[in-house]
């Protein structure tokens, strides 16, 4: 089945999907949940890629903890369907967050986007709905500039100052918008304006409370503003992937722990609440894989 959704099982919060391949990834939680090396990051991805089947729908990976999956997951989408800078793939990102921040021990969830915008093969990546104060003033210095200064990144957000942008060369790459729905707007015009084969991916925090529960904090987009930018891709999307799903969990390595404290990180969630967040999540998994595959390239 060409449009079979396939779930990175690393933490068990991922519900049943009809027609679903589930890949046991389990034993990888520790190692790879948050953040970590290069090198243990490579071996991971090819354990991935070896389960992977060739063709394959929208990926759910489980928690936001695990969004920088969604590097390997490009380059997979680039190196099997042939694009290159003559040919390139444009990246949407849905998330609350830039992840474009400074980490400079590997690869981890908040960092990943760089990565990506930098693929000669990627024409430009947007990460659209941010209302995190990490593209504020305040956190200026961590976001990385190469990306946003070549024109390959593009954040979209909504209350947040982002003035400091200009006065370092980069205030092209920053659309600030009063509220979510201009935000939807303009950006629903841009792609349809501007057609491309696109790979999407969604952290479901980008999304207001009232939406769906994460253990990071969120942002506030609605759902159907989420389906009216899925549908302004509608015969552009080429690959996709969903992240942002909630799991229990404490981490055996003591960086980890110290820098998810850091970032506001709930990672302790007992069993009632998480019941009643996983049975939200699942719904809304549901309907976001229907709504993807509905705009599929085909």
């Amino acid at each position: 089945m060409v449009w079979q959704p396939v779930i990175l099982d690393m933490d068990g919060s991922v519900g049943p999907l009809a027609d679903e391949l589930r890949l046991p990834l389990q034993p990888w939680q520790e190692r790879v949940r948050f953040g970590c090396g290069l090198g243990t990051f490579k071996c991971f991805t090819a354990a991935m890629q070896t389960a992977l089947p060739e063709r394959h729908g929208t990926v759910l990976m489980g928690s936001g903890d695990f969004h920088h999956l969604s590097w390997p997951l490009i380059e997979r989408c680039i190196a099997q369907q042939g694009f290159s800078a003559a040919r390139p793939l444009r990246v949407v990102v849905l998330d609350n967050h830039p992840d474009n921040m400074r980490f400079p021990w590997g690869v981890h969830c908040g960092s990943w986007v760089r990565r990506v915008a930098m693929h000669p093969a990627v024409s430009q990546v947007h990460v659209a709905g941010i209302t995190s104060q990490d593209i504020g003033s305040g956190h200026a210095w961590e976001n990385y500039l190469r990306p946003l200064r070549a024109g390959k990144l593009t954040y979209w957000s909504c209350g947040v100052d982002t003035g400091w942008a200009r006065r370092l060369g980069a205030g092209k790459a920053f659309r600030s918008f009063a509220n979510i729905s201009e935000l939807v707007k303009a950006l629903s015009n841009h792609l349809h304006a501007w057609p491309q084969d696109t790979y999407l991916s969604i952290d479901k925090d980008v999304f207001a409370a009232e939406v769906v529960r994460t253990n990071w904090d969120q942002g506030q987009m609605l759902e159907q503003q989420a389906v009216q930018l899925i549908d302004a891709l509608h015969g552009q999307i080429t690959g996709s992937d969903i992240t942002g799903d909630v799991s229990s969990w404490h981490y055996a390595t003591w960086w980890k722990r110290l820098l998810s404290a850091g970032d506001g990180q709930d990672t302790q969630i007992d069993a009632a609440t998480l019941a009643a967040w996983q049975a939200g999540q699942h719904g809304l998994n549901q309907r976001l894989v229907a709504h993807i595959a509905a705009s599929h390239t085909g």
